[in-house]
């Protein structure tokens, strides 16, 4: 690889921070900052799982890493998580805010939803995503420099067709979701603004349906309605997208959302 190639993705010497970063996606980001060199903290809900997948991480890339547990629908929590990040390395120079789910156990169908589901989901995919950005956003500041990659959705860009999720015997989404992404994606632009002055690029991702076992019948109907013809793919498709943004190479990107959906989002 060329030299001039190799700097504008080279992160040895920085640290990041990626919630949810114990698996699917979460971990793809991890795995990609650590192959570029870069010593990475990942949280998740369960801190064993977090410590877990931080050694694996640490195991295969020869960097650094920190297992945190986080729930980050506390403000308190996230508050103490992000300080503990600070304190390994004094500094966090990437976010990657992939941390979601909170789906709960009543039905996806609005009209069915439990409340308390509803303000659980809203809680953990969009209120937790802007205290991390508060409190890591703080610590960027001060060093007048930093990269916060907020993981959004499709969902916040485009509707559902549910006959699909009813015809291939799948749960579906809550509309809360598409709500919750749709305002990470708002967010990402005015911080981007905000955090402009001090430093700091802040530029969302937005996955499409990525294949994890879901019925056939699905995976059929959803990569018919995708532009290059297939779901994507756990360990492949998102790390571009992450490197990019977290690396030199995006350093006068900021306010933008990358959708990384095979093009899902151009067919009606």
């Amino acid at each position: 690889m060329h030299a001039e190639i190799a700097q504008l993705f080279d992160l040895h010497g920085r640290v990041a921070l990626v919630t949810g970063g114990a698996r699917h996606l979460g971990y793809d980001a991890a795995s990609i900052l650590a192959a570029a060199g870069c010593d990475v903290a990942i949280t998740s809900r369960d801190g064993d799982s977090a410590e877990a997948s931080a050694e694996r991480l640490a195991a295969a890339y020869g960097v650094e890493t920190l297992g945190l547990a986080l729930d980050q629908t506390r403000f308190a929590a996230v508050a103490a998580a992000v300080d503990k990040a600070v304190a390994w390395k004094g500094r966090i120079d990437i976010l990657v805010n992939n941390a979601g789910g909170g789906v709960g156990a009543s039905p996806a169908k609005l009209l069915e939803r439990d409340p308390a589901d509803i303000q659980l989901l809203i809680d953990t995919n969009l209120t937790g995503v802007l205290y991390c950005c508060r409190q890591v956003g703080a610590s960027m500041a001060a060093r007048r420099s930093g990269k916060i990659i907020n993981i959004a959705s499709i969902a916040g860009m485009c509707g559902r067709d549910r006959r699909v999720y009813d015809r291939t015997g799948l749960r579906g989404q809550p509309v809360e979701y598409a709500a919750a992404k749709a305002g990470v994606i708002g967010m990402t632009r005015d911080l981007a603004g905000y955090f402009s002055p001090m430093g700091i690029c802040v530029n969302a991702i937005s996955p499409g349906g990525f294949e994890r076992g879901q019925p056939e019948a699905f995976i059929r109907e959803y990569s018919d309605r995708t532009p290059l013809g297939r779901m994507g793919r756990d360990g492949i498709d998102l790390k571009g997208a992450i490197l990019f943004l977290a690396s030199p190479a995006s350093d006068y990107v900021t306010g933008q959302n990358l959708a990384v959906d095979g093009g899902f989002v151009l067919w009606k």
